[in-house]
């Protein structure tokens, strides 16, 4: 201990009679050598881990943007399902008219990616199919497992397995793979229901060209399965149909999802799975540790390198180093406190190549950042776009059929005035439905839409009610989104006016408030309990079965949709006094400079 403390004490004097420069110098290269030394030695040790855990990183970023695509894929097909199901199927009686010609324009529209397009009856006879329309013979459809799913679980959509198109004669001798995608549907008879079978036979080639890329960008490889392990695409497929080599298919259907390390055939591989959820297939990544390893025993040699010679160069010239690393170091902070004040902060950039490489990095972690920030805003503003117009599409023609048959029915009884009148109201009515494809029109078009409406139901409900308007003067020049008033009024007549004899009065009031505004529609009907009006906008209760079926929610949530959750519909009602909706809206007359706010 002795020997150790002189030892020390005589290293104290021999620096204390060196200069102050030698001494930084010397204790500078002493803490370099040292700290660059223990970095070399941590770095090494953590070498497997980090390099695992990119191997992780890179497998999960794949994996989760090969799901993205295939989700958008699979959403389109059942898309188009649900298009022939609701706008053909739903609107054919089968003894009058065909569905064929309208199977045939979707077909068209998505012939990319489709194979064909047929429905059957429950029994398995072919109603209509397209582009291939015979059957073979000796063909039972009512055993394809496709056709079997449909009829056990009518209420789901059924993805098959891959599969050879075999039930249809094809003249091109061409054979598709496909995969079936298949629904129990309700066929209309003479206006009888009975049950059938919606098949869509999806081109594989779109599943196969969307791994393809992703296999192509990765120096692993990415594979899909069904449920029971059955593969369904692979980059080596020949060669696994054909025994030439095996996947561990088998054990990867059993792993959850996540991420497992595991060693097939020798090779030890880190795999991600992932469970497309509607269809219970499985996204499989393997890579395999060896290739990713491999980049990095590079890159691994190259660090030793750098450390070895910046000890040397610190030995030599500290001094200098030391300046020249300070002096851009305290440029690039003095940069960076543009960032989070500046939408674009000059980073600065300059100094050795550490320095500028850090600069580098930051300026593009601020791009990124920036870049993400836009996509994400851009992603809500198309999610809410397409929820409105979701809504939008909800607008069922009946009320344009009872009108249609009211005009006939003035025309037979030689009324054309009223008959010619009607006919401009409706037109009124639908110019500004239309609104050329927008959704945004002014509080004065969507004012002079109801009254449009109001004009209409008074030609069909003479002497059934009074209608009034008191309208603040100015409101018209405010924005709003359309067709909010007229389901109110709908609804006023049909619930509120229907059990009434030439009484009934509807209120329209339209007026500001500060920053915000109100349209207020009230009925002197029979009005609602109070557990009913609860409900309303709450748990999904709508009031349809004569009106347009937009519906009081409906309106309720397209409004919150564009306007955010603050606004919307209040109801207030007591039984036998009537009811009064009021609208809630912000006061704007410039819904672009709005949208930039909320951005």
């Amino acid at each position: 201990m002795n020997y150790i403390k002189e030892k020390l004490r005589q290293l104290g004097e021999y620096f204390n009679h060196k200069g102050i420069q030698f001494v930084i110098a010397a204790s500078f290269t002493l803490i370099a050598i040292l700290g660059m030394g223990f970095i070399g030695v941590f770095l090494y040790q953590g070498y497997g881990s980090a390099a695992e855990d990119m191997v992780l990183s890179n497998s999960k970023q794949v994996i989760d943007q090969v799901e993205i695509n295939l989700n958008t894929y699979l959403r389109n097909m059942m898309r188009i399902s649900d298009a022939i199901y609701y706008n053909v199927i739903k609107n054919t009686d089968l003894d009058e008219e065909s569905m064929s010609q309208e199977m045939n324009l979707l077909y068209e529209v998505y012939k990319d990616n489709l194979v064909g397009l047929a429905c059957f009856t429950e029994t398995g006879e072919l109603i209509s199919s397209v582009p291939m329309g015979n059957l073979k013979e000796n063909v039972d459809v009512t055993k394809q497992s496709w056709f079997v799913d449909a009829q056990d679980k009518i209420e789901n959509l059924h993805f098959s397995d891959l599969h050879v198109q075999n039930i249809f004669e094809n003249s091109t001798n061409r054979y598709y793979w496909v995969i079936s995608l298949s629904r129990g549907v309700e066929l209309t008879n003479s206006g009888k229901m009975s049950e059938g079978i919606l098949l869509v036979d999806m081109d594989f080639s779109g599943i196969r060209q969307l791994f393809a890329k992703v296999n192509s960008q990765n120096k692993g490889y990415v594979y899909l399965m069904d449920s029971d392990g059955k593969i369904i695409y692979h980059p080596r497929q020949n060669l696994i149909f054909s025994d030439m080599m095996q996947e561990n298919n088998e054990v990867a259907k059993m792993y959850e999802d996540g991420a497992h390390r595991e060693t097939f055939e020798g090779e030890d591989r880190m795999v991600a799975v992932k469970t497309v959820g509607y269809t219970g297939w499985k996204i499989v990544s393997v890579m395999p540790m060896e290739k990713f390893l491999g980049d990095f025993s590079r890159t691994r040699t190259m660090a030793v390198m750098i450390i070895i010679v910046a000890i040397l160069v610190m030995i030599f010239a500290n001094q200098f180093v030391a300046v020249r690393v300070a002096k851009p170091l305290r440029s690039l902070e003095d940069s960076l406190t543009g960032i989070g004040i500046d939408r674009e902060p000059q980073i600065y950039i300059g100094g050795p190549p550490e320095i500028q490489h850090l600069g580098e990095t930051i300026r593009s972690m601020v791009e990124q950042l920036r870049q993400l920030t836009d996509d994400i805003v851009k992603e809500q503003e198309e999610k809410r776009k397409s929820e409105l117009d979701a809504l939008q599409s909800q607008i069922n023609p009946h009320f344009l059929y009872n009108t249609l048959d009211s005009i006939m029915w003035m025309i037979e009884a030689e009324k054309y005035d009223d008959a010619i009148s009607m006919v401009q109201a409706l037109s009124r009515l639908f110019r500004i439905s239309l609104s050329k494809g927008k959704n945004i029109i002014t509080v004065g078009e969507e004012l002079q839409h109801a009254k449009n409406y109001l004009d209409i139901q008074k030609y069909r409900y003479k002497n059934k009610f009074t209608s009034y308007f008191e309208i603040e003067e100015g409101i018209e020049k405010y924005k709003t989104i359309k067709l909010i008033i007229q389901p109110l009024i709908e609804n006023a007549i049909y619930y509120g006016m229907e059990y009434m004899d030439g009484d009934g009065e509807i209120y329209v009031r339209a007026y500001t408030k500060e920053k915000d505004l109100f349209i207020e529609v009230e009925d002197n009907g029979l009005g609602m309990q109070k557990e009913q009006v609860e409900s309303l906008l709450t748990d999904g209760t709508r009031i349809r079965s004569k009106g347009s079926g937009i519906g009081i929610r409906n309106v309720h949530q397209r409004i919150q949709l564009y306007f955010g959750t603050e606004y919307g519909l209040e109801i207030l009602s007591e039984p036998d006094e009537g009811t009064m909706v009021r609208i809630h809206l912000p006061k704007t007359e410039n819904m672009e400079e709005k949208k930039k706010e909320e951005q």
